[in-house]
């Protein structure tokens, strides 16, 4: 099985973003998972079994700053990524702010 989870860290406050939708799509557009951040800016389990290809992690960042009287720049990041290792662990943070983003294949 693939272990696919996701950081979103708030860059402006230095804390975790909580309750960021997160949506994870195959290659073909197709809605593999969807959730949301919890407390602590992370989603642990998002593949939902065996992953193998192209797949796209789309994070909802307009509305989490709206939500938070906060005019932003993106109002989503879309991150493509490949599994090459349907066994594997791919963890896949996000540092956000409103006029950038960052991400790394984490550990």
């Amino acid at each position: 099985m693939t272990h696919l989870s996701t950081h979103v860290l708030d860059a402006v406050t230095g804390a975790p973003a909580a309750g960021v939708a997160v949506t994870l799509t195959d290659g073909a557009g197709t809605v593999v998972n969807a959730a949301h951040t919890d407390d602590d800016g992370r989603i642990a389990g998002l593949a939902p079994g065996e992953l193998s290809g192209t797949y796209r992690l789309r994070f909802d960042t307009g509305a989490y700053f709206t939500a938070r009287g906060v005019t932003g720049f993106y109002p989503e990041v879309v991150i493509t990524f490949e599994v090459t290792d349907p066994g594997g662990r791919y963890h896949v943070p996000l540092l956000l702010s409103p006029y950038a983003y960052s991400t790394y294949r984490g550990s």
